[in-house]
């Protein structure tokens, strides 16, 4: 793989090893013959591919993006031909981004205009994941005359079929992490495509796309799942090797408290992930909501903890050849993509910010669907994910963070009955407080679609960081399904509480000290995942 990705080669091999296990079926929905039930357990399935090789799991998990516009919209018999392709290796890719604008969905050029028995296209998409390599694109294209949303629709276009010479695809652009990826493009020249390649119903492209973005932010989180999985093994290894003035690098304080907040780093980010995807599931309505808060938070709090290790790793994290084949800068160069897809932090963050209004009405009455919130939590298989209840804004806000009030009275009980330590239930007091403060704030904020002040994304923000611990603290509240243990309850809302401006003293800091303790009498392995546990290994036959 190091030297697939210094040649800057698209890793054919180990791409086809995925193949032949099978992962293909896990993008495809269930509901079409897929074995896709558990959206919890493809993140599993894409962080232990990730954990490996990001430019892997990058190149082959593309194919879900290109293929959840068509389980949210497409008719029965479309999304059935496509699973049965998907799930016998096709290769599906998302064709979005022009050139000349962006995240700018709406300003598109590429048409599609009506002509007998379907549709022309003519048009360019670039910087598209697997635009050369795929041989189904679902494309975004300009029906309507008039501007805006429903000006757009999308199409699921075969390759195979279209006439010669109707399409080209462009170079693959040079990247700076995933370097072997198929970044590239296509450009259409009167494709003609039939009736049936459309997806849903004429000038709801754009509404499709929103709605399938909160499935693909939340699978995102898998690539920054495996990358610190990888990352914290590596600066591990590297302490607990490496001699300096006399000692072990792991046995100085300093660096067993990086490990230690790294690996805190690590729960927060799985618990938000593992919440999120299961909500998929259960909070379906609420998930333009938790998607959004989950991709700006997670692999943002991931890259700033592989900043922290590359630090500790000094030279060795920069070097591609001499230090384990340069693992640690890849994977730190591979990461940072992961920010930017599907939506930049910034990009999310305004979505998060049009949900204020909500957000505030809805704790403020103390609005939640606490039976939701219960089926979240890992332990029994989820319901079917139906795609009907997806919504453009949660009207209801955040069940999750919504019930933190009653989740820290009931960890109060269990510190009454002795079950967990009274710091810890400060601790969540406290984050109750901070929250409460971060919804006034909500109410008080003031905006313009076109004026947005840095106070706003703060506030986003700030309520990442209540979501991530309300999510800790309801796992913890179901530890009877998961192996989420009071340590981690504690490492992680130190963590939390430090991230909203409260400093951790050094009583909460040593925290991160256990963890990274646990992490060294391992050997580096990284801590069980919350989903496993679960009455299933998911992923264990990878």
């Amino acid at each position: 793989m190091a030297a697939l990705d210094r040649a800057e080669e698209f890793p054919a091999e180990a791409c086809a090893v995925l193949d032949d296990f099978g992962l293909g079926a896990y993008y495809a929905d269930a509901r079409y013959g897929g074995l896709l039930r558990d959206h919890g357990e493809l993140v599993q399935l894409l962080r232990t591919v990730a954990r490996r090789d990001m430019t892997v799991a990058v190149a082959h998990g593309k194919t879900f993006l290109g293929s959840a516009p068509v389980w949210v919209a497409g008719d029965s018999a479309q999304a059935a031909r496509l699973a049965r392709a998907v799930s016998d290796g096709a290769v599906v890719s998302w064709a979005l981004t022009e050139r000349d604008h962006g995240s700018d969905l709406l300003a598109g050029e590429l048409t599609a205009r009506r002509v007998a028995g379907g549709w022309r296209l003519d048009g360019e998409k670039w910087l598209i994941n697997n635009a050369t390599r795929s041989r189904y694109l679902c494309v975004l294209a300009r029906t309507g005359e008039r501007a805006g949303p429903r000006a757009f629709s999308l199409f699921l276009v075969d390759k195979q079929q279209l006439g010669n010479g109707s399409y080209r695809t462009l170079p693959k652009v040079p990247t700076h992490g995933i370097r072997g990826a198929d970044i590239s493009g296509i450009a259409f020249d009167g494709a003609l495509v039939p009736d049936d390649a459309l997806v849903g119903a004429v000038g709801t492209g754009a509404e499709t796309v929103l709605k399938t973005l909160q499935l693909t932010r939340t699978v995102c989180t898998a690539l920054s799942l495996g990358a610190l999985d990888h990352g914290l093994s590596i600066a591990a290894d590297y302490a607990a090797d490496r001699n300096l003035y006399g000692r072990r690098l792991a046995e100085l304080p300093r660096v067993r408290r990086i490990l230690g907040e790294a690996c805190a780093g690590l729960v927060v980010a799985e618990a938000v992930s593992t919440v999120a995807a299961r909500s998929i599931h259960t909070l379906t309505p609420e998930l333009s909501v938790i998607s959004a808060v989950t991709k700006a938070c997670v692999p943002a709090l991931v890259q700033d903890v592989l900043d922290r290790l590359g630090e500790l790793l000094g030279v060795r994290g920069f070097l591609s050849d001499t230090y384990r084949d340069g693992a640690f800068a890849k994977l730190e160069r591979d990461h940072r993509i992961v920010a930017i897809f599907d939506g930049s932090t910034a990009v999310n963050r305004s979505a998060l910010i049009d949900h204020f209004p909500a957000l505030a009405r809805s704790w403020r009455r103390g609005a939640a669907d606490a039976d939701a919130v219960a089926a979240t939590v890992p332990g029994e298989v989820p319901p079917p994910f139906d795609p009907g209840w997806l919504r453009l804004v949660s009207a209801g806000g955040c069940s999750l963070v919504q019930l933190l009030p009653e989740a820290v009275r009931r960890v109060q009980d269990a510190v009454r009955h002795g079950q967990l330590a009274p710091e810890v239930s400060g601790m969540a007091d406290e984050l109750r407080a901070v929250t409460e403060r971060v919804h006034t704030g909500l109410e008080r904020q003031q905006r313009t679609p076109r004026d947005v002040p840095q106070s706003a994304f703060d506030l986003a923000e700030q309520y990442e960081w209540c979501f991530a611990g309300s999510a800790l603290i309801h796992l913890w509240l179901d530890g009877a399904h998961t192996p989420y243990d009071e340590e981690w309850l504690r490492a992680g809302l130190t963590l939390v509480l430090s991230r909203l401006g409260l400093a951790a003293d050094e009583a909460r800091a040593g925290s991160y000290d256990a963890l990274a303790d646990g992490l060294l009498r391992r050997g580096g392995h990284v801590p069980p995942s919350l989903l496993v546990g679960t009455g299933q290994e998911q992923g264990g036959n990878l």
